[in-house]
């Protein structure tokens, strides 16, 4: 599948910041399910190109401002081609040692309830136990938008029966590590095939090491494996770890953000 791809970030700030210093994230992974034909991410309308790809097999680029700047405009739009191996990743330029994913983190600490609902995760493979695990984390996560703040844990969100993508993908991600199985956090973008042909948001869902077949996709929120219609951008211990944009602002400032996406099929004229 062809998709045309349109993610704009703005910060704006109040009074002008001092400085600003960002790590983006917002380079399509190239691997055997995908393929990036056409890329740009500008910042400020300055040309911003990859400095190194890390361990997990991101392209990472930095920016950032020399003077006080009112606000910060990150857009990244081009054409990624895409294949369906049923959630399958491999052929990441970089891989680190799955065991590493098994690291707890501040969003992925898990507590009493999250131990409990791992134990939900039962089948005859490690795969079984993952789409088992998949369907419990959906059931007890009903997907609402507003019930949740981005720093919300994988235990508070749990509790509160309630999330996005996000938390779903941090209690699957909490309750497969209690399980001894590395897991991962990933961000992206998904064309909603009952969304007219066209998306509106990024998207998160996590990915799981199961032996003799390597990384898998699950996307808690549609409960099923990543298809074509997905794009991988990037990955993390959790979404902190995994956000797009990261940064640091200097001076006393105080910072408004608003974000735009738009996913559909790339045109014709855009494949000529």
């Amino acid at each position: 599948m062809r998709l045309s791809i349109q993610h704009k970030v703005t910060y704006r700030y109040v009074p002008d910041a001092a400085r600003v210093a960002i790590r983006l994230k917002m380079f399509p992974a190239v691997f055997a399910a995908q393929s990036m034909p056409e890329w740009a991410l500008t910042v400020n309308g300055q040309r911003v190109e990859p400095l190194l790809t890390d361990a997990a097999g991101d392209a990472i680029a930095l920016w950032q401002s020399h003077d006080p700047v009112e606000d910060v405009v990150v857009n990244t739009q081009g054409i990624v081609e895409t294949v369906d191996r049923s959630g399958v990743v491999d052929g990441l330029s970089k891989m680190m040692a799955p065991p590493i994913y098994l690291r707890e983190t501040k969003l992925t600490e898990p507590d009493d309830a999250i131990r409990e609902i791992s134990g939900f995760a039962t089948g005859a493979t490690t795969l079984d136990r993952l789409h088992a695990l998949c369907g419990a984390v959906r059931e007890a996560i009903i997907y609402r938008q507003g019930a949740t703040e981005v720093d919300t844990t994988a235990a508070e969100a749990l509790a509160r029966g309630a999330g996005v993508c996000q938390d779903q993908a941090h209690v699957f991600i909490a309750a497969a590590r209690c399980l001894g199985i590395p897991a991962r956090y990933v961000v992206g973008y998904f064309l909603d095939p009952d969304g007219a042909g066209e998306s509106e948001e990024s998207h998160a869902w996590a990915e799981a090491y199961v032996s003799g077949l390597g990384w898998i996709g699950f996307d808690i929120t549609n409960e099923l494996c990543p298809t074509d219609r997905y794009v991988r951008l990037a990955s993390g211990f959790d979404a902190y770890d995994a956000a797009p944009v990261r940064g640091t602002v200097f001076g006393d400032a105080e910072e408004e953000m608003t974000a735009e996406v738009i996913v559909s099929m790339a045109s014709a004229q855009s494949q000529q």
